[in-house]
């Protein structure tokens, strides 16, 4: 048997929002032989080429549309299971969202499996250049609890629209789905090139033991910190879409209707995406001070219009473990006493209403750690252009939003600040976006992926150059003077003439 991989000095002790890992010296319940075959067969299965052809690939994501099809009932309860969700929500961000994926893989993949021309210096004529896109073969995928199906099967559409074998590791804490998916992916996808292994912590430590040729992981930064430790002893390449903090900052000098526009989007983007628990839901907003009575008027408002006060109109927190964690944010003095809304509390049903706090202790925890939760610190500032400093006095976040038509303020959050992405005026709808790039930058993870992005993050380019036999200059070759140091500074300026002057006689060196 191998090593097990040494997690219990790895990383740091924070808490864990997303993953559905905690990696603990846990008994391994997976035979490591049994898991060695099956990994092998799917290696042998990428070797013979079955998987490179855009043939096989459609076959596969048009099998995953009509998994989700005809599964729709299914996915319904189990997502009410884990997670209560709503039905339009599940639709929404677990069901529709992978559809689309889908049909755009499916009509763009034929032009992404194509070889893209490079140009090539014309001291090298007559020859051509080109990157080809290769899959990187056996890839491991790790997804989270809070969007259970869509963070398990889009980084799975890039890795097939890509030509790998792929192994789905999917969360434990969100048991109905995890099962869903170990028992309804065989029947539709190719079982010799794609395989789901459940099971809790030490399931997902025994499968970072092995060699992998990508792995793809959604969760914490400990947790990460965890699977690139393990990666490392192979090389292996490792996307991480972490989470972070993600602000929103609200301008003073909107119009009153354009006002209750953005608190109906940070509203809909806090408490309507699985109850906060998304890695891209806003963290807390900064605005004016003389802006903040008007800003939380509108944004209880805005909860009674949602209705956010009747529990089926807002998903549950996933656990108790979560649950307590949340209402221990809650339990700090400081923080309690900035509640301006909401706060209430039911264990049993591990629900908490949307709450709303003003100024809480920036030195609290919910202000230092990621809430993934229904609670939303709104934090005043004198001037909006502080904002921008508050920002980039913290950890880049995934995420970052604005709620302004001042152009120069757009500009100054886009070049003066980092984050995974930006989005002006609306909150999460970039995520849908397949030609918009997903991922973080620094704590909040690296890589991209959706669209073609995935793809990309799946596959090699790898460059091609053909040359021909037919002309060959004498110089690139020793032994070594000064017309021929003359000869190579020119190529590098790639002064043609110059060269041509050289080769006469007529330029001196």
């Amino acid at each position: 048997m191998r090593n097990r991989v040494n997690v219990s000095k790895v990383g740091e002790s924070e808490n864990s929002s997303q993953a559905g890992m905690d990696f603990s010296d846990d008994q391994v319940v997976l035979n490591s032989e049994s898991l060695e075959v099956r990994l092998e067969k799917l290696r042998e299965t990428y070797k013979n080429g079955k998987t490179r052809s855009s043939a096989w690939r459609k076959t596969q994501l048009k099998a995953i549309l009509k998994l989700l099809r005809e599964n729709e009932d299914e996915i319904y309860k189990a997502l009410d299971d884990d997670l209560g969700k709503p039905r339009v929500e599940t639709y929404r961000d677990e069901i529709g969202v992978l559809v689309k994926s889908l049909n755009f893989a499916l009509s763009s993949l034929d032009k992404w499996m194509s070889p893209k021309s490079g140009r090539i210096p014309l001291l090298f004529f007559p020859a051509s250049g080109e990157v080809v896109p290769e899959p990187l073969g056996l890839v491991l995928i790790f997804s989270s609890w809070n969007f259970p199906l869509n963070l398990a099967l889009e980084p799975v559409i890039g890795a097939i629209s890509a030509g790998n074998t792929v192994v789905l590791k999917p969360s434990e804490l969100a048991p109905s789905c995890s099962s869903f998916l170990a028992n309804t992916i065989p029947w539709y996808l190719d079982n010799d090139a794609i395989k789901v292994i459940e099971g809790g912590p030490d399931v997902g430590a025994q499968l970072l033991e092995h060699k992998w040729d990508k792995i793809f992981f959604t969760g914490n930064p400990r947790v990460g910190r965890i699977v690139m430790t393990a990666a490392a002893k192979h090389l292996t390449p490792v996307t991480l879409e972490l989470g972070g903090k993600c602000p929103a900052i609200v301008d003073s000098h909107l119009s009153s209707s354009n006002l209750k526009v953005a608190v109906d989007r940070i509203a809909w983007g806090k408490w309507g995406t699985c109850a906060g628990q998304t890695c891209a839901s806003v963290d807390y907003v900064l605005v004016e001070e003389k802006l903040a009575p008007t800003l939380i008027e509108l944004l209880k408002k805005t909860l009674k219009k949602f209705q956010c006060e009747d529990p089926k109109n807002v998903a549950r927190v996933v656990n108790k473990r979560h649950f307590l964690r949340l209402t221990n944010l809650l339990q700090d003095p400081g923080v309690r006493d900035s509640i301006v809304h909401g706060g209430s509390q039911d264990e049993a049903k591990l629900l908490i209403e949307p709450t709303i706090l003003l100024d809480p202790p920036l030195e609290a925890e919910i202000m230092t750690e990621e809430i993934f939760g229904p609670l939303l610190p709104v934090i005043t500032v004198k001037s909006i252009d502080e904002s921008i400093e508050f920002i980039n006095q913290r950890p880049k976040p995934l995420a970052l939003y604005a709620f302004t038509n001042d152009e120069n303020l757009k500009k100054r959050v886009v070049s003066q600040t980092s984050s995974g992405s930006v989005t002006f005026n609306d909150v999460i709808v970039h995520l849908v976006c397949d030609e918009l790039p997903f991922g973080g930058v620094g704590q909040s993870g690296f890589g991209k992926y959706h669209g073609k992005y995935s793809f990309d993050t799946f596959s090699h380019g790898k460059g091609v150059l053909r040359r021909s036999f037919l002309i060959e200059i004498g110089p690139r070759f020793p032994p070594w003077n000064d017309f021929k140091l003359a000869f190579v500074k020119l190529c590098y300026e790639f002064d043609y003439f110059g060269l041509l002057l050289l080769m006469l006689g007529l330029k001196r060196y």
